[in-house]
């Protein structure tokens, strides 16, 4: 049975998201380093906790495309922005969401969750992952111009087609769902989607995240989630996996396991959001993917990326005003 949480009375209008894999490159959060040390104190602070150095891998880009390597340095940018934010006095947001990765960001923002044992858990989750599924054996690809329901619909003909898995991976927006499955499934399903006169575009990518592939990965990631402390959240986060709000701490374990196999449901979790009265979203971390797609909502008046000096000062500024903090 779980503990959710009945819609909450919000405190303010601002929302929190945190990005996952993609928003990655060489030399992220340089600048901002420069202005503020508590960015290389919080790179320290994962370096030390999984023995290797978190900061030199996000400014070489060295195996910074290695799945296992980049979800502890994305999110490490994105606590790291977090503080900095806090430091500076930034409005406290009424809710937390994050994509897929991103999850594990706004719990630790949320204080369910340590930064150390979060980058354990998600350096861990990225070698589960890779391991799950042979190189060059899977596949994601992201379809423009179809509904979720003609995307549910391509995918369950293909797999009875070619006998393999391809599923809908990432409700990104209306008319834009990930796909991911085995490879020759997946380049299929573009095949067919093409006939059909929608876009695709393959993603570069070698882990074929949020679908049944991923099965091995969660089993045995849930024994280490099993051994971690949890607290329950301290501002609400949106889960990927129902687009609802846990309080529960075995629930929200639930949802990181069951997030590795089944589709991140940003769509939805943007329009929970909206329910709760969201206004403003920033994005905290490297990137701005989902600022812009946070623009698209109608209730939304504006969004914000952090990743740079002066993106983190608009923010800042902006935020404050909206929320009343200046006069």
């Amino acid at each position: 049975m779980t503990a959710s949480i009945s819609l909450p009375k919000l405190q303010g209008h601002t929302a929190f998201v945190f990005p996952g894999q993609g928003s990655q490159k060489a030399g992220m959060l340089a600048e901002l380093a420069e202005q503020f040390s508590l960015i290389r104190h919080t790179f320290d602070e994962s370096s030390n906790a999984l023995g290797f150095d978190v900061w030199q891998i996000a400014q070489s880009g060295e195996q910074l495309d290695q799945t296992a390597y980049t979800q502890p340095v994305l999110l490490t940018a994105s606590i790291a922005i977090w503080r900095v934010w806090q430091e500076l006095g930034g409005v406290k947001p009424a809710v937390l969401a994050g994509h897929s990765l991103g999850e594990y960001s706004a719990l630790v923002a949320a204080g369910s969750l340590s930064l150390s044992d979060a980058v354990k858990l998600v350096h861990l989750r990225g070698q589960l992952m890779q391991n799950a599924v042979a190189e060059g054996q899977g596949a994601m690809a992201a379809l423009l111009g179809k509904t979720d329901a003609e995307v549910e619909a391509l995918c369950a003909l293909v797999s009875q087609q070619t006998g393999q898995v391809v599923e809908a991976a990432n409700y990104n927006a209306a008319g834009q769902v990930v796909i991911a499955g085995t490879k020759d499934a997946v380049m299929q399903a573009i095949a067919q989607a093409k006939e059909q006169g929608a876009k695709a575009i393959v993603l570069p990518v070698s882990v074929p995240s949020h679908c049944a592939l991923m099965q091995p990965a969660a089993e045995k990631l849930a024994e280490a989630l099993a051994n971690t402390c949890f607290n329950a959240p301290l501002i609400p986060v949106v889960q990927n996996v129902n687009a609802q709000i846990e309080a529960d701490v075995d629930s929200i374990k639930t949802a990181l396991i069951q997030q590795l196999y089944r589709p991140v449901r940003w769509t939805q979790s943007m329009q929970m959001l909206a329910s709760l009265g969201t206004e403003y979203v920033v994005e905290c971390g490297a990137g701005n993917v989902l600022a812009n797609l946070a623009k698209r909502l109608p209730s939304v008046k504006a969004a914000y990326a952090t990743d740079t000096r002066t993106r983190l000062e608009d923010a800042l500024s902006a935020i404050s005003l909206a929320e009343g903090k200046l006069a």
